[in-house]
Formats: C-alpha cells, structure tokens, sequence
C-alpha cells in the first residue's frame, strides 16, 4: 500500500480551510483504496515531516503538493521531509496541468458571462516566488489558460517576483485595455487570494477551489511519482 500525504501550505482562513478538506474528501473519493493524509508546510499542523516519518513506518508514501508551483516549500520542506525515507516521494505541484487552466476559464465564465468585450484584458495573478522555475511554472500554467480564452494574458505575483499584481492591472490598463479581470491562481480563499482581491482589477475570480478537475490532477500526480 502507498499512502497519499496531500501537503497544502495551511491558512488561517477558515473558509480555506475548508475548502482544502473538501478538496482531499474529493481525492479520497476517487481512490478509495489508498490512505490520503492532509499535511501542512506551515501556519497549520501536523508539519509534513511529522506526517511522513509516521506513515513511512508502516507503507510507502508520496507527497502530493497542493500547491501550484515549485518554490522553498516543494525544495526544502517537503523535500527535506522525504528524503530519509526510501519509500518516500515526492509528487509534482499542480498548477502547470493543463486541467487546471480549464477550471480557470471555468472561473473567468462565472465573473464574465456572456460575450467577451472588446478591451478586457486577464492578469494571471500568482502568489510569486524567488524561485527562477516557480516563474517558469507560472509561464507555462498563463500559457495553457491563453489557448482556452480570446482576450491577452499577462502575469502578475503578490510576492517576491515582478511584476506585481497591481502593477500588471495598470501596466494593461496603460496599454488600451478597458476591463482588468484577474485570474486568482491560487487554490484556496486566504492570504494570497485577499492579495489578488485588493490588488486592483476590476472584476477577481474565485480560486480553483475543491474542484473535481484539481483532484483528478492529485490524483495523477500520485500515480505518477
């Protein structure tokens, strides 16, 4: 048997919170052979780590991060968390499945019905990492959403890399655009979604949520480490 530690950052909303347990009732759902296990690589417990020196003793274990880009947490938590243990390993993040790009435009459906306008303009708001291939990641997860939708996508981050979110929206709204929708390209109500809320676009959508799309892609990404 393998063990499916689903490792989240944890929040302190509690609307996230939950979303994030419905998320992993999804996953447990669509495998309902395998143990499924939430962790956490910060303001949450137990810390991944706990979690997986506890279910190695007994099964092997991959940790599923749910989260949508590499960064400090995939490289040096989880990471660091699995790396003693033979029969412990590590899955890919989520956010560069082309999937997750379909429930973005689903998203962008429900804020913008209808007929897109001419002048609308996405910003692909990401939390943002130091990480040179977290970037890379956020590239290619815009670039999946582009081919779904007929309007210009550019890319902003609430943190540590540029463009930041609010500077995105005015550097579209300089260039001609007439309606700024920002994607929130993170998985749960919380910090970084509160960013991307306050951050100056006109209409924000929802995060990707406790979407069944998002959980066929942990399940994949299980299958596949």
């Amino acid at each position: 048997m393998t063990v499916l530690v689903a490792c989240s950052h944890g929040t302190d909303s509690p609307v996230g919170r939950r979303t994030v347990e419905e998320l992993v009732d999804l996953v447990r759902d669509r495998i309902p052979d395998t143990r499924v296990v939430q962790a956490f690589v910060d303001v949450q417990e137990p810390t991944v780590a706990e979690i997986v020196d506890r279910e190695q003793s007994t099964a092997a274990v991959v940790v599923v991060p749910l989260l949508l880009s590499v960064g400090f947490h995939t490289a040096v938590d989880i990471a660091r968390a699995v790396r003693p243990y033979p029969d412990a390993r590590q899955g890919q993040p989520l956010g560069t499945h082309p999937l997750i790009a379909e429930v973005h435009e689903a998203r962008l459906r429900a804020v913008v019905p209808g007929a897109w306008l001419p002048g609308d303009h996405v910003v692909f708001a990401a939390a943002g990492s130091s990480n040179p291939a977290a970037v890379t990641d956020v590239e290619t997860a815009a670039a999946h959403l582009r081919r779904l939708i007929p309007v210009p996508v550019t890319i902003g981050y609430a943190s540590a890399a540029e463009p930041r979110i609010a500077d995105a929206v005015h550097a579209a709204r300089a260039a001609g655009a007439t309606r700024v929708i920002a994607v929130s390209h993170v998985l749960a109500p919380g910090y970084f979604a509160g960013l991307v809320e306050r951050a100056g676009a006109d209409i924000v959508t929802a995060p990707l949520g406790a979407d069944a799309r998002v959980a066929d892609v942990v399940v994949e990404r299980f299958r596949s480490a």
